[in-house]
């Protein structure tokens, strides 16, 4: 049996680029990857006893809480929310379902091991499924996995819903004085955009990353919005192509997005056009990718191909 792991930054990490400590975290498309890859393998499972190892995850769920809700249910459904994975439980003896939050923080991973493999050392959540067992691990434990939704009444809309609309992103944006790349770094302007791909987008939409983004004309908008979709569908569609086959069991691990080592499964090509390429050449016209710092961020563009109001690249609908 596959088991189920998010394994999207170990080459990076292993090897950092030199030219920048940039530490990626997992967004939307890796989530949306490990959603569809956990689903069928937790679907109906029974959890029997609950580890809590790091009860700050589950923050403000208390571990006595945790516990008593998950033993004994069952889990329903998986499925995604901005960076968050939601866990359709549900608890012994009750009809409705519960929501159970899940987040990733910057190190965080979750799968499948069999039940008498030892567990990881920095394992923070453990359930028993029977024959095998459900693992949330974290180096950092900046990650979650509580019953507290608060986070996710904050966020805005699914990039690929009916209601995130050009005409409603122009509108989000027109009262903006911030950059166009910190302001989608909002999580309420676009749920589960983050700093890699906000930086992609904006070079398929060759807008500098500097520009405000009351400036952006609706032309502009649209542009970005198509590049938004684009980038996270192609992500999301490269991730799925790739075995995740880690068991902790010393065989390879399935990697997404960020390279591959030899001896992974199916082909895969780079495609990230300027994030943690500082110093590169750019894959349309060779200028050498800058990377600049805002609120804190890593910032990659093409000095070149993103000048503000040149170029107003149109995207084919995702």
């Amino acid at each position: 049996m596959p088991h189920g792991n998010l394994q999207t930054l170990s080459a990076f990490l292993s090897k950092p680029p030199k030219q920048t400590t940039v530490l990626p975290v997992p967004e939307l498309p890796e989530v949306e990857v490990l959603v569809r890859h956990l689903r069928p393998w937790l679907k109906n499972k029974t959890i029997g006893d609950v580890s809590v190892y790091r009860a700050r995850v589950l923050s403000p769920t208390t571990v006595r809480t945790f516990k008593k809700k998950l033993r004994g249910a069952s889990f329903r459904g998986v499925s995604r929310r901005g960076k968050y994975l939601l866990f359709e439980i549900r608890c012994l003896g009750e009809r409705r379902t519960q929501v159970l939050l899940g987040h990733l923080g910057m190190t965080g991973r979750m799968y499948l091991l069999p039940a008498n493999h030892p567990l990881p050392k920095h394992a923070a959540v453990v359930m028993n499924l029977g024959r095998n067992k459900f693992v949330f691990e974290d180096t950092r434990y900046f990650g979650r996995l509580t019953f507290d939704l608060r986070p996710i009444r904050r966020l805005g809309a699914e990039p690929f819903d009916e209601e995130f609309t050009p005409e409603k992103f122009l509108e989000v944006l027109k009262h903006s004085r911030q950059p166009i790349k910190v302001r989608l770094l909002a999580q309420s302007i676009v749920a589960g955009l983050g700093n890699i791909y906000a930086s992609e987008a904006l070079f398929h939409a060759k807008l500098s990353p500097r520009i405000p983004a009351r400036r952006l004309t609706a032309a502009q908008a649209t542009g970005l919005w198509h590049a938004i979709r684009q980038v996270l569908s192609e992500a999301i569609q490269r991730g799925i192509t790739i075995p995740l086959d880690y068991a902790g069991l010393g065989s390879k691990d399935g990697l997404f997005y960020f390279g591959r080592e030899p001896g992974v499964i199916g082909s895969y090509e780079e495609r990230l056009c300027v994030y943690a390429r500082a110093g590169q050449p750019c894959v349309n016209c060779h200028t050498a990718i800058k990377r600049l710092i805002q609120v804190g961020r890593s910032t990659f563009y093409c000095p070149s191909c993103q000048r503000g109001n040149r170029g107003k690249k149109q995207f084919d609908a995702v």
